[in-house]
């Protein structure tokens, strides 16, 4: 994204300057895989994973992810984490570390009062270092909601900023990442609007195609090692989202047997990322 925001500026003057192209800000203006497209040179391909636990962070940087999207409440799909989560998961991990911004699980649609929560976790995230944010606002028809997912990357910058798979539920994905666009978003995560994303391999090859370098496609949802290659291959994606999780039993000695209850929690599975970051370098 940096070396394409520094084309944009050196080939079109400043952010300011680029306002007269029809952005609403120099946050929009600065980043610019926004409106023109670039030759960047190829990356090597990035795997992003999820950190529902501060173990799942340690394991993440020891297993050879690229980057951790940090959440709390697997159960619900990812939600917000706590202030002592984020600050101590960057006090620990040297991994690029977007925490997802999502209040409550369920659907996209938020009040004014939860857009408000929303904006004061990224001005927290933003206070204790992080690397960017996740976000994903929707308007009641299944369109983008433009004008808050605008605010809350203006409020994030220079943070990076992932549009995340509230996007599997619009009603049109190729007007819906032109908005995400516009609104100064560096990337999107989806499935394809299918439940996994080998099953929405289709699309998102279109969409990638559509972007064309403005912003990042990044598969996500059922991504494994077994299919890794054959996603790359299929969409011309370069990043991808895996959760890689796997139940991990409790250490407890003493169990209540009344309770009826596994106590099990959500970690990583570090043989699985290991086998995803082999497969991918088999790519490059």
């Amino acid at each position: 994204m940096k070396l394409a925001q520094s084309f944009a500026l050196r080939n079109y003057g400043s952010a300011e300057d680029l306002l007269s192209f029809g952005l609403k800000s120099t946050v929009q203006a600065a980043r610019l895989p926004c409106l023109f497209p670039c030759t960047i040179p190829m990356m090597m391909y990035t795997l992003e994973v999820i950190a529902f636990t501060i173990n799942a962070v340690l394991l993440a940087e020891r297993s050879g992810a690229h980057r951790i999207e940090l959440c709390d409440n697997p159960a619900e799909g990812g939600t917000t984490p706590g202030y002592g989560m984020i600050k101590t998961a960057r006090e620990k991990s040297s991994l690029l570390l977007y925490p997802i911004i999502r209040p409550r699980g369920g659907d996209f649609l938020y009040s004014n009062e939860e857009f408000e929560i929303m904006k004061r976790d990224v001005l927290l995230c933003k206070a204790l270092g992080c690397d960017g944010v996740v976000i994903g606002l929707l308007q009641a028809d299944g369109s983008i909601d433009k004008k808050h997912t605008a605010i809350l990357a203006e409020a994030a910058y220079p943070l990076g900023v992932t549009f995340h798979r509230a996007f599997d539920r619009v009603a049109n994905p190729f007007e819906a990442l032109e908005d995400i666009i516009i609104c100064g978003c560096e990337r999107i995560l989806t499935s394809g609007l299918k439940p996994t994303a080998p099953e929405g391999a289709e699309t998102i090859a279109h969409l990638v195609r559509q972007a064309n370098e403005r912003i990042i496609i990044m598969p996500g949802s059922g991504v494994r090692s077994e299919n890794i290659v054959a996603l790359a291959r299929q969409t011309g994606a370069i990043e991808f989202h895996s959760s890689a999780r796997k139940a991990a039993n409790s250490k407890m000695e003493y169990f209540n047997a009344s309770m009826n209850e596994s106590l099990q929690t959500t970690e990583l599975d570090t043989e699985e990322v290991k086998g995803m970051i082999m497969a991918l370098q088999t790519l490059d």
